[in-house]
């Protein structure tokens, strides 16, 4: 039972550890979208994955149970991965030496992404009452 418990803590160390990797890299690519060197199509798409990682608003909320963490564990992740592999290597480790310091800041927040979220879940809402409306109409 011992065991147990010590392998929970164990992943739970290497969650965190992965979370911070994760954070570390976001911050670098934060930094990294406004550079001239990075291809046009890379800015564009790190922008969006940066803006939705600082969101202080979820695509998905995170009290939705399973899906709610579904952005965090899978979207995020890969949206970070993907945009690694479109910056330039030689761009994106100069960032990642500057986000060393950078970090000691406060984190980013992108404000813009929360409103383009609120907007949609807006869209949403609307788009199901007029639905039901047109339903109870009927």
């Amino acid at each position: 039972m011992h065991t147990s418990s010590n392998q929970k803590g164990s992943m739970l160390v290497s969650w965190k550890s992965s979370a911070t990797r994760l954070r570390l890299e976001a911050y670098a690519l934060y930094l990294a979208f406004q550079d001239p060197r990075v291809p046009w199509y890379a800015r564009a798409f790190t922008a969006l994955i940066v803006g939705y990682t600082f969101s202080p608003i979820d695509l998905i909320p995170d009290f939705i149970p399973v899906l709610g963490y579904l952005d965090d564990l899978v979207i995020v992740p890969l949206g970070i991965a993907l945009a690694i592999k479109m910056v330039p290597r030689e761009v994106l480790e100069e960032y990642r030496v500057k986000e060393a310091k950078r970090i000691q800041q406060d984190k980013p927040v992108s404000w813009f992404a929360a409103v383009v979220i609120i907007l949609l879940w807006v869209a949403i809402c609307i788009l199901i009452i007029i639905w039901v409306l047109h339903k109870i109409n009927r």
